[in-house]
């Protein structure tokens, strides 16, 4: 039986690792490539890393920094953040990333999906989806980084990518984010429930716990994992970690 995915996912802000709380304020964290050299220490299976100003600034992807942080990383990495365009994609793919992550490109160019998906294997694209409920506590999918609401259903529109060729939906619930709280579960199981590709909760964890429940009750093929791997705990400083191979034991949807 295959160990559930546990990934690291990390913001990019100005060339510096931040972590945010529910889209807005954020903490510094550290310089990329220091901070990755300890993942690698740690033998993290993938990582996910987020340019969270690339596509709000229009500068696109930071190819000399990606560069480095490839050079740099031994495990699969993915990379999202200001992808319009397929030779952007390409040449991210060409620095060495296994996959890349798409967002607003999802709405603005939705046959970008489905080109990639073509050219490098579904299983390289993977389609990122920010969910916020709304003041009548309904879920909608959020674009531009949290800031403008599609008023689309995260179900309908997970369907919509899986049908364009997303072979993954990361998917990120922004009153979550940063909390350290748990994932919301319904959510993760409402979209779980509808695509047959695989579906990485994000937003909320703050244990290995929270990342069984995802799994167990959510029915999440992956978790991803912010401040809780990036912070010594809740409120105190940082200190890069990652869940030591004994407590994810077990940590699968098939297992009782």
């Amino acid at each position: 039986m295959l160990r559930t995915r546990v990934i690291p996912a990390l913001l990019l802000l100005n060339e510096s690792l931040v972590k945010t709380y529910q889209f807005g304020k954020y903490r510094y964290i550290g310089d990329p490539c220091n901070t990755l050299r300890i993942f690698n220490e740690l033998e993290v299976d993938e990582l996910i890393i987020l340019d969270i100003a690339a596509t709000r600034t229009g500068c696109g992807p930071n190819f000399e920094l990606l560069t480095d942080i490839a050079n740099e990383c031994f495990m699969p990495l993915c990379y999202g953040g200001g992808i319009s365009e397929f030779d952007q994609a390409k040449r991210i793919f060409n620095i060495g990333f296994e996959k890349v992550s798409l967002n607003s490109s999802c709405f603005s160019r939705p046959e970008l999906v489905t080109k990639l998906s073509e050219h490098y294997g579904s299983q390289a694209v993977i389609a990122s989806i920010d969910v916020k409920k709304n003041m009548f506590g309904k879920y909608e999918v959020m674009a531009n980084n949290g800031k403008v609401s599609t008023k689309r259903s995260p179900i309908e529109w997970a369907e919509e990518l899986e049908s364009l060729g997303a072979g993954e939906i990361l998917l990120t619930s922004i009153d979550k984010e940063g909390t350290w709280d748990g994932y919301d579960i319904d959510l993760v199981k409402q979209v779980s429930e509808v695509v047959s590709v695989p579906v990485i909760a994000n937003g909320g964890a703050g244990s290995v716990e929270h990342a069984r429940q995802a799994v167990k009750d959510g029915n999440a093929s992956a978790v991803a994992m912010g401040s809780c791997v990036v912070f010594q705990k809740k409120g105190m400083g940082v200190l890069v970690n990652f869940p030591e191979p004994s407590s994810l034991k077990g940590l699968s949807n098939d297992c009782e």
